[in-house]
């Protein structure tokens, strides 16, 4: 399967303002490109790429005063294929998790897991641990949340979300998130591109989605707690402790969203 998938973002800024950005592909995915990806600037400005340390590839520009457009198009090769199923999928003891992934079982900046530990244990330490007991959770925070563009904030956190029972994608990823790692499984958050592919097209315009990640046997496994199904055609752009790890982008000084349009499509014919 072929995906096109691309984003025309501007930004206003008064004064020249420096930009982080987090809007290339993983660099896991990068031998699936058909086409290369092309950051492009209107105008032109002079960027840096680097990688974080949770492996992100990211950019640096300086914003000049005025309208910034930054714009990108690429083709990639997916295998078509759903997320995968493993429900024999174990969950390990704290004590035998690689050192690397401790860090996925803190709390962060919007997975405030003092605040809902009590809350995780009393709903889903019943439940069988591993597959099982992400699956409970998963399921909770989509029956929890109720979805809406209009509920969205960029300040909610995971406990917020429990108690307003409303957000955006990232919500219910930070809520999901949260308290898996409450529950003693390592748990990171995702952004990329999720295309209408396989399931009924809907009228919303398109945005980049958020999902989560978790370990389980050795190995991380993907999970959706707005969707609770699995998908087809992810494209991965970066995973961290929460959104703060991940945005999109991150002004050092005054500059303003002024246009944002994404598309993720299968790609048919020629």
């Amino acid at each position: 399967m072929l995906i096109r998938a691309g984003y025309d973002i501007a930004f206003n800024a008064p004064n020249p303002t420096p930009l982080l950005l987090m809007l290339s592909i993983r660099p896991e995915r990068e031998p699936d490109l058909q086409t290369p990806q092309q950051m492009s600037f209107d105008p032109p400005v002079p960027a840096h790429h680097y990688r974080d340390g949770f492996g992100n590839v990211c950019t640096r520009v300086v914003a000049p005063g005025g309208l910034l457009r930054i714009s990108n198009e690429f083709t990639i090769a997916d295998s078509g294929l759903h997320d995968e199923y493993a429900p024999d999928a174990q969950q390990h003891a704290v004590e035998d998790l690689p050192d690397e992934v401790l860090v996925y079982l803190l709390g962060s900046r919007y997975c405030e897991t003092d605040r809902l530990s009590d809350t995780a244990w009393s709903l889903f330490g019943h439940v069988p641990a591993g597959w099982q007991r992400v699956q409970a959770i998963v399921s909770y925070v989509h029956d929890r949340i109720t979805f809406g563009y209009e509920f969205a904030r960029s300040t909610r956190t995971a406990y917020e979300a429990f108690t307003e029972r409303r957000g955006v994608c990232r919500d219910f990823a930070h809520l999901a998130v949260a308290l898996c790692r409450c529950m003693n499984i390592p748990a990171r958050y995702c952004t990329g591109y999720l295309g209408d592919i396989g399931v009924p097209p809907v009228d919303d315009p398109m945005d980049f989605s958020a999902w989560f990640e978790v370990y389980l046997g050795g190995r991380w496994y993907t999970f959706d707690a707005r969707h609770n199904k699995p998908r087809i055609g992810r494209i991965l752009m970066a995973q961290g402790r929460d959104a703060t790890d991940v945005a999109i982008s991150t002004a050092f000084g005054s500059a303003w969203l002024a246009g944002f349009e994404v598309t993720t499509y299968e790609q048919t014919g020629g």
